[in-house]
């Protein structure tokens, strides 16, 4: 049972770089494309049992790389609670709960390899703290007005494809 989650896992990865990869084959991704905020079309992840589901369902994001080096990412479930006391120092744990499920940001510097379409986030500070002070790494397209990223280890487990679209 295990070989065959791995074997899915691998497939899963591979079909994702692949994906990406015949995208950046006869077009390399460079820093002057990244360069600009986009919005959030679409995530997408795989599960090492092959499962794929949606964890931003309905949701919102925005990322943003400037030309010194510095990005910011945010991505927001559509189903975040509200706060029942309208204070957020005042959360039930159920609420706390759909706020960190709801949620990824995190911001720092970044650094592109242009030969592999190799995106480098350097963390600086994260919601979500595992990724804090960790470098990211996530293969890259950007074709016109679309940009994607495919991170063979997402916050969620498995892979995790997100799409962007220029913002103007």
């Amino acid at each position: 049972m295990g070989r065959l989650i791995i074997i899915r896992v691998f497939a899963s990865i591979v079909a994702a770089i692949a994906l990406i990869g015949s995208a950046t084959a006869a077009e390399k991704t460079s820093k002057a494309q990244l360069i600009g905020s986009w919005t959030l079309v679409a995530t997408e992840n795989t599960l090492p049992d092959g499962k794929r589901f949606n964890p931003f369902e309905n949701g919102s994001g925005m990322a943003v790389f400037d030309r010194t080096g510095h990005f910011s990412w945010i991505l927001l479930r559509g189903d975040i609670p509200k706060i029942a006391s309208g204070n957020r120092t005042q959360s039930t744990p159920e609420e706390l709960k759909g706020v960190a499920l709801g949620t990824l940001a995190y911001f720092g510097t970044y650094s592109l390899d242009e030969k592999t379409s190799t995106l480098t986030l350097h963390v600086q500070s994260s919601s979500f703290a595992n990724y804090t002070g960790q470098d990211q790494k996530r293969i890259v397209s950007v074709k016109g007005d679309e940009f994607t990223t495919m991170n063979a280890a997402g916050a969620s487990g498995g892979s995790a494809i997100v799409r962007w679209k220029r913002l103007k």
